[in-house]
């Protein structure tokens, strides 16, 4: 099914990995690759309905709801948008996917991991990353960055101590198969320069690597 590559940017919340997709996104076109960034949750219009509501600080969720709400919008997303883009042959980097749901819902809700995992599955008919990008942020730097947290939406209103369960739970995750950490606590040129090492190495293998334009 697939032709194209699926890199996946993971983190705590403010770990960077908006900045860093943009980034990547720039880099591999001046290669001369067709790239497509998008999001999780959102990334269609329907996924995106879906996020406002997740992340309106006014709504009232239910974790279990929650859980099926983030499930909702990725399928949506997963077969309106990554597997068709995908199957053309284009790279796509996505702001968060499955991991997300298994950090946030899982570790940090407290809700069954296989429950999570198996939802995780259903949504994704299967489709798995070839690369997942982890922005691991040092204790010392999500300390300070805790303390700037401005609680815009109703994920970062959440308590410090659900927040520090999500953290620690992408480290656990980043033992996982296909999965590569990066220290997101530096400046944001060390930080791309990992990533794109890393990426290039992906494109090695798949036999996609091209010279600069």
């Amino acid at each position: 099914m697939k032709k194209g590559l699926f890199i996946v940017l993971e983190g705590p919340d403010r770990s960077g990995k908006s900045t860093q997709a943009a980034l990547l996104k720039t880099s591999l076109e001046g290669f001369g690759h067709e790239v497509m960034v998008t999001r999780e949750p959102g990334g269609t219009c329907l996924s995106e309905k879906i996020r406002r509501i997740l992340l309106d600080a006014k709504s009232r969720i239910e974790p279990m709801t929650e859980l099926f709400l983030y499930e909702t919008s990725r399928i949506q997303h997963t077969l309106e948008k990554i597997i068709p883009a995908l199957k053309i042959g284009k790279i796509i980097i996505s702001d968060r996917y499955t991991l997300s749901t298994t950090a946030y819902q899982g570790y940090g809700r407290g809700l069954p991991l296989k429950t999570v995992e198996m939802l995780n599955r259903i949504a994704t008919l299967g489709l798995k990353p070839d690369l997942t990008v982890i922005m691991d942020i040092p204790d010392k730097v999500f300390a300070r960055r805790e303390r700037l947290m401005q609680g815009r939406d109703r994920i970062e209103r959440e308590p410090d101590l659900f927040r520090k369960r999500v953290n620690r739970a992408y480290k656990l995750l980043a033992g996982r198969p296909c999965m590569t950490r990066i220290n997101a606590g530096r400046p944001v040129e060390a930080i791309q320069k990992d990533i794109r090492t890393r990426v290039e190495r992906i494109l090695r293998k798949a036999g996609k690597c091209k010279d600069k334009k």
